[in-house]
């Protein structure tokens, strides 16, 4: 089957006010700057998204959130993202703030059907607790706060339950894919592709290069096809570094 679409604006044009997305990335490491550029230009509103940070304030998820398209956000940290603080603590957007390991393995959780797992990570903590601040009012109090999780004792050690992530639509950013939805990706940039892929119930891919089926060697797939159900080109041109850091001009003795 080809999955292979003309265009990002089509990949994208059924996604509806309110839809819950994951979304692929880290920092500004891999994510789906094309598809997010062609939901921008579209007008869905009041998205729920899951992804392990919201981009910056001039790129990637920063540019729904900036257009005030983002109704809520899980994440696991804020970032470079001043906009994102900046709504946050002023109430105009809800964040659940979630161990970034927490994230992954809630996403991995989902697509592969368990709905619920146990986890050390946030014992002893608020995460456990409840009382987090998910969303503030105008005034600077707290509207809606994090519930407490249920505790279990394993082998002497207490854990949390923490629910899997599913979502309506996952946005990722592969190197190749195959017509197939067959997806490769490279070095750092899997981080989060893989788990979104999997935890959403359609799934979008943007590739640097996409290739005719059979051209990708069978282990060298790290997405099989049968998670994706769309695939556009990306564009070659939106990569961005975060923050870049280099060294001083080394000067001849």
């Amino acid at each position: 089957m080809d999955k292979v679409l003309d265009s990002p604006a089509d990949a994208v044009r059924d996604i509806p006010d309110g839809a819950v997305l994951a979304v692929g990335g880290f920092g500004l490491c891999g994510i789906p700057s094309t598809l997010i550029g062609a939901l921008v230009d579209g007008g869905a509103t009041g998205l729920r998204v899951v992804s392990n940070n919201c981009g910056v304030d001039d790129w990637g998820l920063g540019l729904l959130l900036r257009a005030g398209r983002i109704a809520r956000m899980t994440s696991s940290y804020v970032g470079e993202n001043k906009e994102f603080a900046r709504q946050y603590l002023s109430g105009e957007l809800e964040v659940e703030l979630t161990p970034q390991g927490t994230l992954a393995e809630r996403l991995r959780a989902g697509g592969a059907g368990i709905p619920a797992f146990f986890t050390p990570a946030g014992v002893g903590t608020q995460v456990e607790e409840g009382g987090l601040p998910w969303r503030y009012a105008a005034d600077g109090s707290v509207e809606t706060a994090s519930p407490p999780k249920e505790v279990r004792e394993f082998g002497g050690r207490r854990y949390l339950l923490e629910e899997a992530i599913t979502a309506d639509f996952a946005l990722v950013r592969a190197e190749v894919a195959d017509r197939h939805g067959n997806c490769v990706f490279h070095a750092a940039a899997r981080n989060f592709n893989p788990l979104c892929a999997a935890a959403g119930r359609i799934t979008l891919v943007e590739a640097d290069r996409i290739v005719e089926p059979g051209e990708l060697a069978p282990d060298a797939v790290h997405l099989p096809g049968v998670y994706v159900d769309r695939v556009v080109a990306a564009d070659p041109g939106d990569r961005r570094i975060e923050r870049r850091t280099v060294r001083a001009a080394h000067r001849e003795a």
